[in-house]
C-alpha cells in the first residue's frame, strides 16, 4: 500500500504537475462566477512555474541535500563490497527498444567501472527491481546486468537484486540477499541528491554503509545559481522535492532512523 500511495502523491503533488493542475483549475473559474479565484489560481501557478524554470529554487531545494555527505576520499581503506541503487533505467524504452536506456542517474552505473577496477576483491550488487504500478516481467536489473556485461564489468560475479520497487526495498532486500558481517565496509552508491534518505532506510535496515554520492546536479558554489535550460531546471526542482517529501514520509512511516540523516 506505501509503494502505491507514494506513487500517486508523487504524481499528484510533484511541483511541476501540481501547479499546471492548479492554473488549469484557474483556466477553468475564469468562465464561472468564481472569476476573482480563477484570476489569482492562474496567477500563482504561472509565477511558481516562472520561478521554478528560471529561478534558482532547484539549486536552493538540491544544495543541502547535495552536501549533506561528503565525497570519499581517494585513499579510503578497500571495502568489502559496493552497493548501487537503481533509478538508472527507462523501463519503458527499454523493452520498447530492446535495449538499456539510461536515464540522467547514469552515473551510479558508469561509477562502478572505476571503483571495481580499484577495488578487484570488493563484492558488486546492483539492486532495482520494476517500479511500475503493474507488474513488469522486465527488472531494471535485467537492462544493468546486460549493459554491464556488454562493457565488460560484469564477468560473472555480480550479484543482482531484482524485488525491490523503492528505496525501502532495496535496503531491506540486499541485507536480507548480503547477510552482512559486523564491521564489513560497504559502499553505497548514489546520486548525492538522493544519499541523505538512501542512508536513512539502509540504517534503519540494521545495513550501515558507507557514502559514495555521484550525479551530483549542484556545483556546491554558496552563491544562487540561475539555470541555463528550463527543462532542466525543473527536473532539478522536481527531483529534489521528490526527496524532501521522500526524507519527511520516511522517518513518519518508521523507515528511516532520521529526518535528515548525516554522516
Amino acid at each position: 500500500m506505501f509503494f502505491i500511495l507514494s506513487k500517486i502523491f508523487a504524481f499528484v503533488l510533484a511541483p511541476v504537475h501540481f501547479f499546471i493542475f492548479l492554473a488549469v483549475i484557474g483556466a477553468t473559474l475564469l468562465f464561472t462566477r468564481w472569476k476573482t479565484w480563477g484570476r489569482a489560481l492562474s496567477a500563482l501557478s504561472a509565477f511558481a512555474l516562472l520561478l521554478m524554470a528560471f529561478g534558482p529554487l532547484g539549486g536552493l531545494l538540491a544544495g543541502p541535500l547535495e552536501a549533506r555527505f561528503p565525497p570519499s576520499p581517494h585513499d579510503m581503506p578497500t571495502p568489502d563490497g559496493i552497493i548501487v541503487l537503481g533509478g538508472t533505467i527507462d523501463e519503458r524504452l527499454s523493452v520498447s527498444r530492446n535495449r538499456p536506456a539510461l536515464v540522467d542517474a547514469a552515473e551510479r552505473l558508469t561509477a562502478p567501472i572505476a571503483l571495481k577496477r580499484k577495488y578487484p576483491s570488493a563484492r558488486l550488487i546492483f539492486t532495482g527491481g520494476s517500479a511500475a504500478l503493474q507488474a513488469s516481467p522486465y527488472s531494471e536489473a535485467d537492462a544493468v546486468q546486460r549493459f554491464w556485461r556488454e562493457i565488460g564489468l560484469d564477468q560473472g560475479d555480480v550479484l543482482y537484486e531484482r524485488r525491490s520497487r523503492n528505496t525501502y526495498e532495496n535496503a531491506v532486500f540486499t541485507r536480507e540477499l548480503l547477510r552482512p558481517k559486523p564491521g564489513a565496509r560497504w559502499l553505497l552508491v548514489t546520486s548525492a541528491i538522493h544519499m541523505p534518505r538512501a542512508v536513512g532506510v539502509f540504517r534503519q535496515a540494521g545495513f550501515d554503509v558507507i557514502a559514495y554520492p555521484v550525479d551530483y546536479r549542484t556545483s556546491g558554489d554558496s552563491r544562487l545559481e540561475f539555470p541555463r535550460f528550463a527543462t532542466k531546471a525543473l527536473g532539478l526542482v522536481e527531483f529534489a522535492a521528490h526527496e524532501w517529501a521522500g526524507l519527511v514520509a520516511y522517518r513518519l512511516t518508521g523507515k528511516s532512523d532520521a529526518l535528515f540523516p548525516a554522516p
